[in-house]
């Protein structure tokens, strides 16, 4: 028979799996010598029992009035004792800290008789009645679910009758009538009296502990922190200690460090003549808990030198919980403490300095999601208002500009000087100038890997998609939400790390950290710890770090954030702007010559794009992929040329003879999944010269830069491959090419010809496509949305938050890669692609790349690179270096 009950001398933190953090850590204090009040643990796995069956699991009172006989013997009174009463409290405590998110009933064990006697024997007739008050209200609310709000609303009306300010101006005689009113309330809304039996108000409050693990706010929080929901919650029974005996009695809340930028010293809040949920409650001012070097000097230095006692043994900034009762110092809990990123890497860079943790571990408690948000500007949250709407957070950082509508005008003004902010429906290939110029990025519409999410995050811009309050008429050239209308010119302020939009610009705080990547500079301390911290993960990582980069901008900036190649370079941002018309051309071809006329025009710009990234990379591979997306998406959209033939037939006009031209081509190569159509390697196999073209410029460019004395080490990727024969009939055209010019040119050009995993066939046939691939390369983008079946631009917004909400998801597998299904197929490529070539290169280059939890699954899965946009290098070489650790968790400590 399971065991469900241990004494807090029985356990250690080594059992926060069983014990929960809270149970493990009292544990732990307790075998420390600290003054703990005694208590008991009951544990996840009696939880997860009432949790499966709904109701209490068989021997599990008896275990616990087992345990509290032998607590009361210890404390010579028995639980409600009417002359002497032991009183407990029933807490939660699951295994990863989630504070506030469940219940907590204090002074278990009052009713008529005990309050009665516990005045007697504290000769304070006040705090006894204040003290059972406190317990229907708890109880009323958690184990009989009465609407707190009522309980807060009988109270403020006795204040209001009374005159009092505050709770502590209310009599012994008041708070009695208090108890009488609130008795009557939970009757009233129960149809149920509050129990008399200590031994029922015991099981009952353990009950309900276990049920809150269910509650709303609890499921919320495990899904922003993607605690698993399976785990449960233990309950730790304690006797209580009292801060609300008088002015030398008191509670509080202290920090060995600031957890908000990692300071050493004492930090923390204390109330006196309070228990403890009235100082995270705020119901009253609170003092520094410094204050109390005054208020009680011995108490004070005990409390320093536990704390001092506490960091040292964990070896880390403690959180933990006190009260004072009559002079007397109680430690109630202590855990390791939650921080800021900024806290996170001062604290690990100070405590291997002082020498308690090693610069290993100094690299496991820091985390790429923190380097990330230190890595952008940020908003000052006490400066702004309410969010005017929100979306979806796409891209991180906090940017200020004037709202434009479309691309043109974002480029004309940032031409001009201004700052602004691209506002769209949606965005496609044809936005890129306008989002290469705006400070950030706005939609109605998307998801976190549309388009705009996509290209944003590429390029360090801040983004914010599928803000469905805001309405985009790009006609009238402004956007609404409700009734407030926003102009073009006017200023909003876009917050893609919370998804929230303002009018008007909130005002920025720069990020040290980013001038770091950009200069060199180590300003201060904190951006000497993150440095400090990535030249360890650099020492210790296996997996390299390349860069998802289009021009030489893009990859001269990866190279300075520290990437080891480019992973990615896709030549169909080459064709955007003035060149597009060249790209019509091509596809408009009515002949062989006319094609070839428009791919030579084409040629000179590619060879120049080429040379540009080699010169930046000199030296690390360059992985180009060779065109992939639909014709298409280069041509105007289809229902827009529409309209615009048919209006000018309307006004008797001749239609523009190009634009009906356009349309019947793009008439011709319309598409219902164009995502699943003619595109990426198929384009090569079905259109004449275009491959040949790319190949080309590719290999003259490898000439040019060594010629010019450089290391150029080009790498050719064939998108889209789903069967050995595409790839096979593909390289034969590359390496033809690729003789041709190292017969004309006389430099001998070697390019790796390799393909992208990015359909689930190629993943269940990498061993035929090892045969003629050199090298792979994951795109978990495409490899994700067609293993789900998903329309990735389309289905975030869709029912992503539902799916999150139901638990199907704990996070969008867009954003971390699924590992049971889109995972498997990765190991499946990687084992069967090196069976059948040995030393197979593998990489990953979707956005996956960048994600800390999916760079450890790359990391175990044992390929060789990841590859993510310029400004998640660094985030990505951090997770490499933790990935390497033994026993380091996939995310930043919770």
């Amino acid at each position: 028979m399971a065991r469900f009950v241990y004494d807090f001398a029985e356990g250690s933190r080594d059992l926060a799996e069983l014990l929960g953090g809270k149970g493990a850590n009292l544990a732990e204090m307790t075998r420390l010598g600290l003054p703990v009040p005694p208590g008991f643990t009951v544990t996840t796995d009696a939880c997860r029992a009432f949790l499966a069956t709904g109701s209490e699991p068989d021997g599990l009172m008896s275990e616990i009035s087992g345990r509290l006989t032998v607590l009361e013997e210890a404390a010579g009174r028995r639980l409600g004792q009417p002359d002497d009463p032991l009183l407990l409290s029933v807490r939660s405590g699951a295994r990863f800290s989630m504070p506030g998110m469940m219940e907590t009933i204090l002074d278990v064990g009052l009713n008529d008789e005990s309050v009665v006697g516990l005045a007697k024997v504290s000769g304070n007739e006040r705090f006894a009645w204040d003290s059972y008050r406190r317990l229907i209200q708890m109880y009323g609310s958690t184990v009989m679910g009465v609407d707190g709000s009522l309980f807060e609303g009988v109270l403020d009306d006795l204040k209001r009758a009374r005159g009092a300010a505050t709770d502590l101006d209310l009599t012994a005689a008041d708070l009695a009538g208090l108890v009488e009113s609130y008795r009557d309330l939970v009757h009233r809304e129960t149809g149920a009296y509050f129990p008399q039996s200590p031994a029922e108000q015991l099981r009952q409050a353990v009950l309900a502990v276990f049920a809150s693990w269910n509650g709303e706010r609890a499921r919320i929080y495990r899904r922003r922190e993607r605690i698993p929901d399976d785990l449960g919650t233990a309950v730790t029974v304690q006797t209580m200690v009292f801060g609300n005996l008088g002015a030398d009695s008191g509670s509080g809340v202290a920090f060995t460090r600031d957890p908000a930028t990692g300071r050493p010293g004492l930090y923390g809040d204390y109330l006196a003549n309070a228990q403890g949920e009235d100082v995270v409650a705020g119901i009253r001012n609170t003092v520094p808990v410094t204050a109390l070097a005054e208020l009680d000097p011995v108490s004070y230095e005990q409390l320093r030198s536990h704390l001092t006692t506490l960091e040292r043994h964990y070896r880390d900034l403690c959180d933990i919980e006190f009260t004072i009762e009559r002079g007397r110092l109680w430690m109630l809990q202590t855990r390791v403490g939650k921080r800021t990123a900024e806290a996170a890497f001062a604290i690990a860079a100070e405590l291997a300095d002082e020498g308690l943790i090693t610069r290993d571990e100094g690299l496991a408690r820091v985390g790429g999601e923190g380097l990330a948000r230190l890595m952008f500007p940020r908003f000052d949250t006490s400066a702004v208002g309410e969010p005017l709407a929100h979306g979806l957070p796409a891209s991180p950082g906090a940017a200020v500009g004037a709202a434009v509508f479309d691309s043109v005008e974002a480029v004309r003004r940032a031409a001009a000087g201004e700052k602004v902010v691209l506002v769209r429906q949606e965005t496609t290939p044809d936005d890129l100038p306008g989002m290469i110029a705006a400070q950030a990025v706005l939609t109605s519409r998307g998801g976190r890997t549309s388009h705009a999410a996509v290209v944003a995050r590429g390029m360090g811009r801040v983004c914010v998609c599928g803000a469905e309050e805001i309405t985009v008429d790009t006609g009238a050239r402004r956007f609404t939400v409700g009734t407030t209308v926003v102009e073009e010119g006017a200023v909003v302020s876009v917050d893609g790390s919370q998804g929230a939009v303002y009018l008007g610009a909130a005002p920025l705080v720069d990020s040290a950290v980013m001038r770091h990547f950009e200069t060199g500079e180590r300003p201060d301390a904190l951006v000497g710890a993150v440095a400090d911290a990535l030249e360890r993960a650099d020492r210790v990582r296996r997996l390299e770090v390349r860069a998802n980069a289009d021009t030489p901008e893009d990859a001269a900036r990866a190279r300075r954030f520290g990437a080891q190649g480019v992973g990615l370079c896709r030549t169909e941002h080459m064709f955007l702007g003035e060149r597009r018309t060249l790209v019509e051309a091509m596809i408009l071809a009515g002949d062989e010559t006319e094609r070839e006329r428009a791919l030579g025009a084409l040629l000179p710009l590619q060879r120049k794009d080429f040379s540009g990234i080699l010169e930046a990379m000199d030296g690390l591979p360059v992985t180009i992929r060779l065109i992939d997306p639909p014709l298409h998406e280069f041509l105007p959209d289809r229902t827009e040329l529409a309209v615009r033939i048919a209006a000018a037939e309307a006004r008797g006009e001749r239609p523009d003879p190009h634009d009906s031209e356009l349309l019947g081509a793009v008439t011709r190569m319309h598409e219902e999944n164009p995502m699943l159509g003619l595109r990426g390697v198929r384009l090569g196999l079905v259109v004449p010269g275009l491959v040949a073209m790319q190949v080309r410029a590719i290999a003259e460019a490898v000439v040019e830069r060594t010629r010019a004395g450089g290391r150029p080490e080009a790498e050719i990727m064939v998108p889209l491959v789903g069967a050995v024969e595409e790839l096979r009939i593909e390289r034969a055209e590359v390496e033809r090419v690729l003789a041709e010019v190292s017969e004309e040119s006389g430099i001998p050009v070697n390019c790796p010809v390799g393909t992208m995993i990015e359909l689930p066939r190629a993943a269940l046939t990498a061993g035929r496509i090892a045969e003629e691939a050199e090298f792979f390369s994951f795109g978990t983008n495409d490899l994700t949305q067609t293993t789900w079946g998903f329309s990735r631009d389309d289905v975030e917004a869709a029912f992503f938050s539902a799916y999150l909400d139901k638990g199907i998801f704990a996070a969008s597998p867009f954003e971390t890669l699924d590992r049971d299904g889109v995972g498997r197929l990765v190991r499946i490529a990687v084992d069967e692609g090196r069976a059948a070539r040995p030393g197979l290169k593998i990489g990953v280059c979707g956005e996956h790349g960048g994600d800390p939890e999916s760079v450890h699954f790359f990391h175990a899965a044992g390929l060789d690179y990841v590859s993510c946009s310029p400004f998640r290098v660094p985030v990505a070489r951090l997770e490499a270096g933790r990935a390497a650790l033994p026993g380091t968790g996939s995310s930043d400590s919770r």
